[in-house]
């Protein structure tokens, strides 16, 4: 269901599509540039794939005590990396340094939970567990406006053209204005809307504890696809190409043709059935998702086959991204992976000593990831 808000927006809005989405095609938003990481998967599409030239030795570079739990995942612009953490802080490093530029005190006692990071138009946006979407200056980390749903804020919002969206556990998909924090529209789901949106082409796609995946148009909120995803999903999808890959709790992940709208496939390990809560990626013809199971997953995009599996030490919620052929990603384990794209052999890792449901940031040549005792760690 589509609402409509009751605001006249005058020469902001991107042309409607047709009724018909057509062919998707790739563009530049599918790789993140070499010095930037704007927002949770690095990419509108949420691809998780960045150009950066990340050394093939890393070593840790830098830690800062963030002084609580990190489940949201950092951003990185213009060398500042932006995180969350449960003290519901908002918190500007310095990149080079590790150095605290700036603190922002979203709505005390409530916490940033997973909700990561989003920078667009001198702003950076992060909702909390309070239901509240802020706006900070990213110069200044003074607010800017602030937006108010009825429920948890665990999606991370996205920023397309004028516009910041992000879901709720109150059922909605919002659009807002980006620099005001107008209500453009918002879309109604008949559950949690946990995950974040993959936008390509105009379309926000995102799954929903109803267990209905959709598409909904940037613009105007209105939807232009639904499909059945028969389970519960959480994790967020990619989009590349014309076509969409995400896990569910039915212990699956799913490649749906966004030009038909057919599920082209259904992948499940034959022997461990565990939810998917990761975000898929989607590289090197592999499809690549952290499962409950304890494993790093590759699957072939074309037939939805097993390619290879990597086993980790815990269940592997953290969202793999992807550099010059190798796979970094996070475990429960408090480990931080670095894996070969083609065999799934592990090259590296990093023990945290603390779980890491974080996803892996990539700008610059390093890789920067939080964990659930605080520490934000700086690779390079």
């Amino acid at each position: 269901m589509r609402i409509l808000a009751s605001v006249l927006i005058v020469g902001g809005l991107v042309p409607g599509l047709p009724s018909s989405i057509g062919a998707l095609t790739q563009n530049s938003t599918t790789v993140a540039p070499p010095d930037r990481w704007s927002q949770f998967r690095g990419t509108p599409g949420l691809t998780g794939v960045s150009s950066a030239d990340v050394p093939q030795n890393l070593e840790l570079l830098w830690t800062f005590d963030a002084g609580e739990s990190i489940d949201s995942s950092a951003a990185i612009v213009d060398g500042t990396v932006y995180i969350g953490t449960y003290s519901s802080e908002l918190i500007a490093v310095d990149l080079e340094t590790g150095k605290p530029r700036w603190r922002y005190q979203a709505t005390p006692d409530a916490g940033i939970g997973e909700s990561s990071p989003a920078v667009g138009h001198g702003l950076v946006f992060v909702g909390d567990l309070a239901g509240l979407l802020h706006a900070v200056d990213t110069d200044t980390g003074e607010r800017v406006w602030t937006f108010q749903t009825d429920g948890e804020i665990k999606s991370s919002p996205v920023v397309v053209g004028e516009h910041v969206l992000v879901g709720s556990y109150d059922g909605y998909l919002y659009g807002l204005l980006a620099t005001d924090g107008t209500l453009v529209w918002k879309y109604e789901t008949l559950n949690y809307i946990h995950a974040t949106p993959a936008i390509a082409d105009g379309v926000a796609y995102f799954g929903g504890c109803d267990e209905v995946f959709r598409g909904v148009r940037v613009t105007d909120g209105e939807e232009v696809f639904s499909v059945s995803a028969g389970a519960y999903t959480a994790a967020s999808p990619t989009v590349v190409g014309n076509r969409v890959y995400f896990g569910t709790f039915n212990n699956e992940v799913l490649a749906i043709d966004l030009e038909n709208h057919d599920i082209m496939w259904r992948y499940q390990h034959p022997t461990r059935h565990f939810p998917f809560y990761s975000s898929a990626l989607n590289v090197d013809g592999k499809v690549i998702i952290g499962g409950r199971d304890r494993m790093v997953h590759a699957i072939d995009e074309q037939t939805g086959e097993a390619v290879w599996t990597f086993t980790a030490g815990a269940r592997v919620d953290s969202s793999p991204a992807a550099s010059d052929g190798r796979i970094y990603i996070g475990s429960g384990d408090g480990r931080l992976y670095v894996l070969e794209i083609e065999s799934g052999e592990r090259l590296w890792e990093f023990d945290t000593a603390s779980p890491l449901l974080a996803s892996p940031a990539i700008a610059d040549g390093k890789v920067v990831i939080g964990s659930q005792d605080g520490i934000l760690y700086c690779f390079g």
